[in-house]
């Protein structure tokens, strides 16, 4: 049990010291089949840093409406735009950074610690997100100043 509290307080202190920079843009396999192409991405298949311990997607987001603004203490993440095309923006509390994805086999690796807002969605976009572990509430930081807070950014 100590063992446990200790790695996840190690990863919580991790986290603190997470910069923008340290988001990857992960060029996905991509095969090309008689019937069009196909993306796999499997556990313990080194494409991503994570085991997938939970899968989700966002869609029919309404226009102007956007989704995230928070962070995560622990959760690591990747984003894929399978249809359609959003934007995520990113910030590390001193500096931000924003991605577009439009590509089914490009995705966007986030590590804990990090505020992310999701919008400009397309019409019909669908964002797929892979995530590291099963659904916590724990782990979410929703305000900003809080996250502020988790930081030590003053």
């Amino acid at each position: 049990m100590f063992d446990v509290i200790s790695k996840t307080k190690s990863k919580i202190e991790e986290a603190k010291n997470t910069s923008v920079y340290d988001c990857t843009l992960l060029d996905l396999p991509k095969l090309k089949t008689q019937g069009g192409h196909i993306t796999p991405i499997n556990n313990g298949g080194g494409i991503i840093p994570f085991e997938i311990k939970r899968v989700y997607y966002l869609y029919d987001i309404p226009g102007g409406e956007g989704r995230g603004a928070h962070a995560h203490k622990e959760l690591e993440q990747l984003f894929v735009a399978v249809s359609g095309s959003f934007e995520i923006k990113v910030d590390d509390g001193t500096t931000k950074r924003t991605y577009s994805l439009s590509q089914p086999y490009y995705g966007l690796y986030l590590p804990p610690g990090l505020w992310r807002e999701l919008d400009n969605f397309s019409s019909g976009a669908t964002c797929l997100v892979l995530a590291s572990s099963l659904y916590d509430e724990y782990d979410y930081i929703r305000k900003k100043d809080g996250y502020l807070k988790f930081k030590e950014i003053n």
